[in-house]
This record gives C-alpha cells, sequence and structure tokens, in this order.
C-alpha cells in the first residue's frame, strides 16, 4: 500500500493501522517533553477541575484570532463600514470554532497531528508541495506578527526605536519566552493567558474610553446587512474572512492537544477530550471575538466617515508631531496598526496611543511565539525531523525573520504596515492546503473510528470550506486586479492555473474519503478486473482494551 494513494477506507486502515493503535505507538515528538494529567473524577457529568485540565491549547490556538493582522482588519472595518460587519466577523469566528473542533478531534483520536497525518497519508511530491504551502501560510503571519511587535516599540518609543531595531528585539524576546516550557507547560500556558489579559485590558480600555453606541454595536452583530455598503466595504468584508481563519491555525491546534494525558484505547476518555477541548476553545474564541469587537466599535464610533482634514487639525491642535501623516483633503481616513495609534493619540490623549502600542506588542509578541510554534509542528510532521529544539526554533525564526527585517530596513512604517493586504491574500491561497486535508482524514472511518465525521459534518463541513474557499479567492482576485501590470497578470495567471490543479487534486481525494466512490479510478480499476462489485465494505477498526 505503500506508495499507492487510493483513498478507499480499506487502504487508508492499511495506511493508518498504527494510527488507531495504543499510546505506546505514537510517532517521535521533540516538543511535548511533558503531558498535563487529567484528574479521575466518574461521579459527574461535567467537572471543572477536568475543564481546568483540558484548558491551554485552546487559548493559545486563540491568538492567531488575535494577531496583528487581525487587528488591522478590525480598525480597518470600523473606520470603512462602522458596526454594519460586526455579523461578518461573529460568522467568521464560528465558522473558525468548527474548522478547530476538526483540528482537535484529529489531535485526540489519532494521538498525530495534521502535519504528521499528512505525512504518512499522501504521496511525496503532494506532500512536499502541502508543506511549501503551509510554510508559506506560515511566513506571512509570522511577517505580520514581527511587524506588529516593531510598529509597537517605534510607537512607545516615540519613534526613537526604529522598525529594524523592533524586529531584532523581537528576535531576542521570541528565543527567551520560548524556551519558558522547559519550567513547566502550564506555566508557558499562563504565560500566553497573561497576554491574552494583556490585550483584553488594552483594547478594553480603548473601548471604555470612546463608549461606542451600543444600539448599533448589536445591530450591526446580529443584521446580516451592509446597508450603503460599496465595494470597499465588500472587499473589507472579504478581509474579515480571511484575517480570521487562518490555515497555520489548524496544523497547530492538532498538535497543541496531544499535551494531555488521554488513554487513545479508551473510548469514553477519547470522547471526553472532545467535549472538554470543545467547551475550552468556545471559551477561548468568545473572549477573542469580544477583544476584536473592542476594535471594530473604537474605530467604527470615532473614526467612521472622518476625513484626513479632520484628523489633521485634530492632531495638530493636540500637537502630535505626526500631523503630515493625514494630507489636507476631504478623502476618507485610511488607517492601519500604526496610524491607528496616532490618531487614538490625537482624539483621546497620548495614553491612549500607549496603550494602544501595548495592546499590539502584547498581541504581536504572542502570535509570534505560536506562530513559531506551527514551524515547528509543520517541520516535523512534514519532514519527519529528529533536531534539537534549539535547531528547530533557530530554523523557522530565521525564515520569517530575514525577509521582514530587509523590509524594514529599507522601508519606512507606512510602507511596512502596507504589506498587510499583500499579507492576507498569500494567507488566503493557502487554506486550502489545510482544511481540505483537515475535512478529509476526519472524515475516515479507519483513521476516525467512531469519532468520523457523521453525514451533516461532511457535507456541512465540505460547504464550509467551499464557501471560505471561495470568498477568499475572491479577495485574491480583487487584489491581483488592482496590481494594473499584463506582466503581473500573466505570471498570476500561469500561477493560479498550477495552483488549481494541486487544490483540485487534493479536493479529489477529499470527496472520495466524503464517500463519493465513483471517483476512485484506481480502486475501481482494481474491483474490476478482480470481478468485485463496485462498493465499499469499510472495516471498523475496534478500540483497545
Amino acid at each position: 500500500v505503500e506508495g499507492h494513494f487510493c483513498l478507499s477506507p480499506l487502504s487508508f486502515l492499511q495506511r493508518t493501522s498504527t494510527v488507531s493503535g495504543a499510546p505506546d505507538d505514537e510517532p517521535f515528538s521533540t516538543y511535548f517533553e511533558e503531558k498535563v494529567p487529567i484528574p479521575e473524577d466518574v461521579t459527574q457529568m461535567f467537572s471543572f477541575r477536568k475543564l481546568w485540565a483540558f484548558t491551554g491549547p485552546g487559548f493559545l490556538m486563540s491568538i492567531a484570532y488575535l494577531d496583528p493582522g487581525n487587528i488591522e482588519s478590525d480598525l480597518q472595518s470600523g473606520a470603512k463600514a462602522g458596526f454594519k460587519l460586526l455579523w461578518v466577523l461573529l460568522g467568521a469566528t464560528i465558522i473558525g470554532l468548527l474548522l478547530q473542533r476538526l483540528a482537535a478531534r484529529l489531535g485526540v483520536v489519532t494521538g498525530m497531528h495534521l502535519a504528521e497525518v499528512c505525512n504518512r497519508q499522501y504521496p511525496t511530491v503532494p506532500r512536499i508541495i502541502l508543506w511549501l504551502m503551509v510554510e508559506l501560510a506560515i511566513i506571512g503571519s509570522d511577517m505580520q506578527e514581527v511587524i506588529g511587535c516593531a510598529i509597537a516599540f517605534n510607537l512607545l518609543s516615540v519613534g526613537r526605536i526604529p522598525l529594524w531595531g523592533g524586529v531584532l528585539i523581537t528576535i531576542i524576546d521570541t528565543f527567551v519566552f520560548l524556551f519558558l516550557d522547559k519550567y513547566g507547560l502550564r506555566k508557558l500556558e499562563a504565560f500566553f493567558g497573561f497576554l491574552i489579559t494583556i490585550m483584553a485590558v488594552s483594547f478594553g480600555y480603548e473601548y471604555v474610553v470612546v463608549r461606542p453606541d451600543q444600539g448599533e454595536l448589536l445591530k450591526g452583530m446580529f443584521l446580516p446587512y451592509c446597508e450603503g455598503c460599496g465595494p470597499a466595504q465588500m472587499e473589507q468584508a472579504v478581509g474579515i474572512v480571511g484575517a480570521v481563519i487562518m490555515p497555520h491555525n489548524i496544523y497547530l491546534h492538532s498538535a497543541l492537544v496531544k499535551s494531555r494525558s488521554i488513554d487513545r484505547g479508551n473510548k469514553k476518555e477519547v470522547k471526553e477530550a472532545n467535549k472538554y477541548y470543545f467547551i475550552e476553545s468556545t471559551i477561548a474564541l468568545f473572549i477573542s471575538f469580544l477583544i476584536n469587537v473592542f476594535v471594530v466599535a473604537v474605530f467604527a464610533e470615532a473614526f467612521y466617515e472622518k476625513t484626513n482634514i479632520e484628523v489633521n487639525a485634530m492632531c495638530n491642535a493636540s500637537g502630535s508631531p505626526h500631523t503630515d501623516l493625514f494630507p489636507l483633503d476631504n478623502s476618507r481616513l485610511q488607517v492601519d496598526i500604526y496610524k491607528g495609534g496616532v490618531v487614538l493619540g490625537c482624539f483621546f490623549g497620548p495614553v491612549a496611543l500607549y496603550i494602544w502600542a501595548i495592546g499590539i506588542l502584547a498581541a504581536g509578541q504572542s502570535s509570534t511565539m505560536t506562530g513559531t510554534y506551527s514551524g515547528q509542528f509543520v517541520m516535523e510532521g512534514f519532514l519527519n525531523l529528529r533536531w534539537s529544539r534549539f535547531a528547530r526554533v533557530l530554523l523557522t525564526r530565521s525564515i520569517a525573520i530575514f525577509p521582514t527585517l530587509l523590509v524594514a530596513i529599507f522601508q519606512d512604517v507606512q510602507h511596512l504596515t502596507g504589506m498587510n493586504d499583500f499579507l492576507n491574500v498569500l494567507q488566503s491561497m493557502q487554506l486550502p492546503f489545510a482544511l481540505i486535508p483537515i475535512l478529509t482524514f476526519t472524515s475516515l472511518t479507519s483513521i476516525m473510528n467512531d469519532f468520523a465525521n457523521g453525514l451533516v459534518w461532511k457535507i456541512g463541513g465540505g460547504l464550509v470550506i467551499l464557501v471560505v474557499c471561495a470568498i477568499n479567492m475572491h479577495f485574491v482576485v480583487v487584489y491581483v486586479t488592482s496590481l494594473s501590470s499584463v506582466a503581473l497578470y500573466v505570471l498570476a495567471g500561469l500561477l493560479c492555473i498550477a495552483y488549481l490543479c494541486f487544490v483540485g487534486y487534493l479536493a479529489w481525494h477529499c470527496l472520495i474519503a466524503l464517500g463519493v466512490s465513483c471517483l476512485d479510478v484506481s480502486c475501481l480499476a482494481s474491483r474490476v478486473s478482480n470481478n468485485r462489485p463496485s462498493v465499499f465494505i469499510e472495516e471498523q477498526p475496534e478500540y483497545d482494551t
């Protein structure tokens, strides 16, 4: 079976006989040197002690929903559309939760994360292409996070720390923070919880100071309509989806759930772990959603439909040294992470600017750390690495840091923040390379046993992935057409053909896993040659007792 990719359930069972095995069969991992024990409590349907034991991975995962790219998308949404796109943010977060549920279930049931499963199931060439695409997504996300940290240091130092200096500081402190898990996994998770708390307090402070209209906020959140919206608002809505649902986060979450001590041979324990992880993920994403709402509401209330000349006058009156950022014209205010802090300082005082910068620093620092973990898991899974922790951190950091450092040296802060759209497009294009595999593998009983996706999840998951990918591809098309270059059009066309062929390859196998057996040409040919009926017979592997 090795080297032959036939997605019939029987062949998957043959390829993954160790996936459903006992805990001793788990593949090598250089990350989890300890596993958090789960307390015994057989008398209760729900235990807060058990929920606390499972709490951690979901909050680390939720940091990707709070990275500087998301924060910039939030503030632009508020400044361009007011409260009108909050329902898009809510819908994207719910979709993200459902996708994270699939990632967590894969890790809990199989004892392997998504990169490891891909490494075992896909042939060599598709596996390498898949790895490269996921690495591109991680690099794009990491650049946004490092840029966010550098901008935060620049704002906090009143411009004394240049952008390249902020990038270098981020390199050093990321290495320091990443080795916190040497002192215990729970301490590391507590530190991430502390950074999320800083974000909540910082952006919550801005929310209290600005005092948004609560009626308009609730209307925008629960009324799926955008009155008076034009192309700019529609593009922003697409951008929200692209910023919230990130491909590398699926790989990350499927690995983080391996940090708890679960007997995978015990069906009850596996079911219980899935339940508590889903509850924890729901709480974590609810908190991240509130923080995102704080940012959208602040810029919707204070800066929606503001013009450059109005902001220029306010900054001039407040004595801000950044007045020249806003030209004397009546065009709509265009903001990013850097300008967002400046205008908050102009309208609400220097304290608002510094607290904003602290929140951005916490967002950038926490997300760049989890991004590094994602890179480690992906490289370990796809390449089956046996490197030391330091070597893997050094490599994954260097891949993203060096291009970011070069950009920071040769570009000013305004051009640096303008890269956000390009990086969002880059990550949007990589979404199918996480969403399609996770739906494929969680739909196979040969891998997931009794925890494979049911019919509702197969259909619903397929539709969600189709919609998300279509929305993000629209975002890509809008960005490419705005480049106004024939040479770039031709290059984009050639890349799109290759891209769509590979996405089609993954989708073909996904459809087979979802039950469209007529697409499995190799297996059908085998049945015809053996005069067997074209019907799949799934073998149900039993749990170890």
